[in-house]
């Protein structure tokens, strides 16, 4: 077995290892509730309201929407804060110090980071079934593009917390440079309500970036074909998802590894020592 192979398994364990510690952790058990109670609460509160021109309830139409924003929400602000605060504690150091160390560091983030959206599935869409009525209206074949839209939100949206836990200058700065941007893409990719109903040049804006497709494709997977009269086009636009999910992938798995790499070589102890002091310094 060569070293960088030896590298991704051990990194592969570790990922799976740290998944296992997150589903007995109070803390991660305690944000996977809150989240649910967060989501749950929202559409409970809007079981009621109807869509505009349609008869189709709100809860029907956000649910599979904030199952995809929420995949993009993990999938940067995790592993870009995960990266950030590891940078500065000493651990990716530490990484880049063995063979194939960082390439194995990677593997382990995104076994992680993966694993980490089925319990947030679960939490929500389990008690979902429950409370709202026609959640999942397509049966196999909406599960199936369930599994194939999160596979792509995954590849679309991970390297770009790679990239953005490269890049921010500190773990405090994460607000600024990765949860307050994604929050405000959220809130214009139609997540909550329809795109149309925003001004022009913003549904062009949110099209741009992955939050708005991954919501489309769980829709498409969720809702009947009557539901694309509240999309842009009448339509799924299913290849068009396919495509653009696909080129963010593909742009992130050329870039991130560039972005991190020129990271690590540039990391040493003295970095690690002046960030543990700015750290220091932030906390009194």
């Amino acid at each position: 077995m060569s070293p960088k192979t030896q590298a991704i398994r051990t990194g592969l364990g570790r990922g799976w290892h740290e998944f296992e510690l997150s589903l007995r952790s109070p803390q991660d058990q305690g944000f996977y509730i809150f989240m649910a109670l967060v989501t749950l609460g929202y559409l409970w509160l809007n079981r009621n309201n109807e869509l505009e021109g349609t008869s189709m309830l709100l809860p029907t139409f956000a649910m599979p929407s904030i199952l995809g924003a929420l995949i993009a929400f993990g999938l940067v602000i995790g592993p870009g804060y995960t990266l950030a605060m590891e940078r500065e504690d000493g651990t990716l150091l530490r990484a880049k110090s063995t063979p194939h160390g960082v390439t194995g560091y990677v593997s382990g983030q995104v076994v992680f980071n993966a694993m980490g959206i089925i319990p947030m599935f679960i939490v929500i869409l389990v008690p979902g079934m429950f409370l709202f009525d026609n959640l999942m209206q397509n049966g196999a074949a909406g599960w199936a593009t369930v599994a194939l839209v999160t596979v792509l939100g995954l590849l679309a949206t991970l390297p770009i917390g790679i990239i953005l836990g490269s890049l921010v200058p500190s773990v405090q700065k994460m607000g600024t440079w990765g949860f307050f941007p994604i929050m405000a893409l959220t809130a214009i990719s139609g997540i909550f309500f329809p795109i149309q109903t925003l001004w022009g040049w913003v549904q062009v804006v949110a099209q741009t970036f992955p939050i708005y497709w991954l919501g489309l494709g769980m829709r498409s997977a969720f809702l009947p074909d009557s539901a694309t009269v509240l999309e842009i086009g009448d339509s799924w636009r299913t290849p068009q998802t396919l495509i653009i999910l696909s080129l963010w992938a593909v742009a992130g798995l050329l870039i991130a590894p560039r972005v991190l790499g020129r990271m690590a070589r540039r990391q040493s102890g003295s970095q690690v020592e002046a960030a543990r002091h700015e750290a220091a310094q932030w906390v009194r």
